[in-house]
C-alpha cells in the first residue's frame, strides 16, 4: 500500500515540484489548499481537498477520519498559525515537515559556508523571526511531547515562473532588452546561491515519511555559487542582451525604496553559501544538477510564450531609473 502524503499548499514554486515528484515516487498525494491557483498544474495522480487552511472548521471537515504518513506544510508562517496546525494535525500524521527558511540563519553570517548548526538570528526581517519562533515551538513539541516534526529550510528557490533577481521580476529582464540600466546592490561581487525547484524536490522527497528525519533539521540548496553580477549576466544572456549594470549600495536602495532595501539588508545583500553535506548524507545520490544558465533559459521561454506574463512594475522601473541616474559614474568623474 502506498504511503500517504498530505501537502498543505502544493501549488507554489517549491511545493508544486515536491508534490509532483512525490506522486511520481509512488506516494498517495493529497493537496489541501483553496484551489485558487492555476499557474502550476496539480500532479495527475493527486487528490485535492479544497479548504482555506486558516479556517479550522473547514480543514477539520476536509480531514475528517483521515490520517497521513506525512504532512508537508508550505503555508504556515507565524507562531499563531503553527499552533493552529498542531491542534489540527496532532495524532493524524506520522511526520510533520515544516517549511522554514534559510533566512532564519544568522544574518549576516559570522562564517560561511552555512551549516545546519549555524545559529538562527535575523534582526532585519519579521518573516524570518516568525519562522525562527515556529521552529522553537516545534523543537519544544518534539522534545516534550514527541511530536514528529522535521524542519526544512529552503533558500532562494525558483522555477520557470519566477525571476530570481534582487528585485523586479520580469521588469529587470525587460530593462535588459531595452538597454536600460539595471541596478545591482553593492558592488555585485557578493556570492549567492540559487536553487532550481526540481533540485530541491529531489532531496525533499527523500525526507518524506522518513523516521530518522524526525526531530532533525535540514537545508536544501544548490552547490552552485554565483555573484550578483554573474546572475545578472546569465539572465542577460538568456534574453539576448548585455545588461548595463549600475552598482548601488544597499543602504541607499533602502533609503529610496524601503521594501526592496529591507529584503536586501535582511537577506540578499549578505554572502550566502551553504554546506549541503547533511542532506546529501541523508539522501544518498542526491545532488543539485540544474545550473542557473539552464534555469534562466526556462524563465525567459515561459515569459516569452505569453505576453500577459511579461508584467512591468512601473514603480520599480521608475526607481531603477532614478537610482541609475543619481549613481551613474559620470556624475562623480573629475
Amino acid at each position: 500500500m502506498a504511503l500517504s502524503a498530505l501537502f498543505i499548499g502544493g501549488t507554489g514554486v517549491i511545493s508544486t515540484a515536491c508534490a509532483r515528484l512525490a506522486d511520481e515516487a509512488g506516494f498517495a498525494v493529497t493537496l489541501l489548499n483553496r484551489g485558487l491557483t492555476s499557474t502550476r498544474p496539480v500532479p495527475p495522480g493527486a487528490e485535492v481537498l479544497t479548504a482555506d487552511i486558516r479556517d479550522s472548521a473547514a480543514v477539520t471537515e476536509a480531514l475528517a477520519g483521515r490520517e497521513f504518513d506525512v504532512a508537508a506544510d508550505f503555508l504556515t508562517f507565524t507562531p499563531g498559525q503553527l499552533r493552529g496546525q498542531l491542534d489540527l494535525l496532532r495524532g493524524r500524521v506520522g511526520q510533520y515537515i515544516f517549511i522554514s527558511s534559510a533566512s532564519a540563519y544568522q544574518t549576516p553570517p559570522a562564517r560561511i559556508p552555512v551549516t545546519e548548526s549555524t545559529p538562527l538570528r535575523n534582526p532585519y526581517l519579521q518573516y524570518s523571526r516568525d519562522k525562527i519562533a515556529c521552529e522553537d515551538i516545534l523543537v519544544r513539541a518534539y522534545r516534550e511531547d514527541g511530536f514528529p516534526a522535521t524542519i526544512v529550510r529552503p533558500s532562494h528557490t525558483y522555477d520557470h515562473t519566477s525571476v530570481p533577481f534582487d528585485a523586479g521580476g520580469w521588469t529587470v529582464l525587460d530593462r535588459m532588452r531595452r538597454g536600460a540600466p539595471v541596478v545591482v546592490h553593492g558592488d555585485g561581487t557578493s556570492p549567492w546561491t540559487l536553487t532550481h525547484h526540481h533540485d530541491f524536490a529531489g532531496a525533499f522527497t527523500g525526507l518524506l515519511a522518513a523516521p530518522t528525519a524526525v526531530g532533525d533539521s535540514f537545508h536544501i540548496t544548490s552547490d552552485e555559487t554565483l555573484t550578483w553580477d554573474q546572475i545578472a549576466r546569465i539572465l542577460g544572456a538568456a534574453v539576448g542582451a548585455e545588461p548595463q549594470l549600475v552598482h548601488v549600495p544597499s543602504d541607499i536602495i533602502a533609503a529610496v525604496d524601503p521594501v526592496w532595501g529591507g529584503s536586501l539588508l535582511g537577506d540578499l545583500a549578505h554572502p550566502l553559501v551553504f554546506d549541503n553535506s547533511k542532506i546529501k548524507s541523508f539522501v544518498p545520490g542526491w545532488a543539485a544538477r540544474v545550473p542557473f544558465a539552464q534555469g534562466a533559459r526556462e524563465i525567459v521561454a515561459w515569459h516569452d510564450a505569453d505576453p500577459a506574463r511579461r508584467v512591468i512594475d512601473q514603480r520599480l522601473d521608475a526607481t531603477m531609473d532614478y537610482l541609475a541616474e543619481q549613481l551613474r559614474p559620470s556624475r562623480f568623474a573629475r
